[in-house]
Parts: C-alpha cells; structure tokens; sequence
C-alpha cells in the first residue's frame, strides 16, 4: 500500500479547494442559467424534457450537497 492515508486537515484542504472551485463554477452556471432564461422568456420558446430533467437532477445534487456539508459543518462545531 503506498498511498498515503489522508489526514483529516488534507481531507478539509481538499474539501475547501473543491468548495472554492464550485462556487467559482456556480456563479458561472447561474450567470449561463439567467441568459438562458432570459432568452427563453423573450422569444416564448419551448424547453425539451430533457431539460428539465437535467435541471432537477442538478436541484437534487446540490440539495444533498448542502446536507452533506451542513452535517460537515455540525461534526466540526461539536469536535470540542
């Protein structure tokens, strides 16, 4: 076995660097998403399922990513 177990402080380097990286990512989508509805909504066009799926798939990925971090956040505060 020559890979090193991770320590907790490099498991939360990863973590913060991973957060940073997706909100720099989550204020691009949303800026993309805004257009895109913008668009959407002056030309009264029509979205396909597809779509839609996808955007409630992403809704359903970054609710359980906003419970994983919270419950992170809640196991850190207690750690006293």
């Amino acid at each position: 076995m020559d890979q090193e177990t991770p320590t907790v402080e490099m498991s939360l380097e990863l973590l913060s660097d991973a957060v940073g990286k997706a909100a720099e990512d989550l204020c691009a989508v949303r800026a993309s998403l805004d257009l895109a509805r913008g668009d959407i909504a002056s030309r009264n066009t029509s979205v396909s399922r597809h779509v839609v799926q996808d955007a409630e798939r992403a809704i359903r990925h970054l609710k359980d990513t906003d419970e994983c971090l919270r419950s992170l956040l809640k196991d850190l505060a207690e750690r006293d």
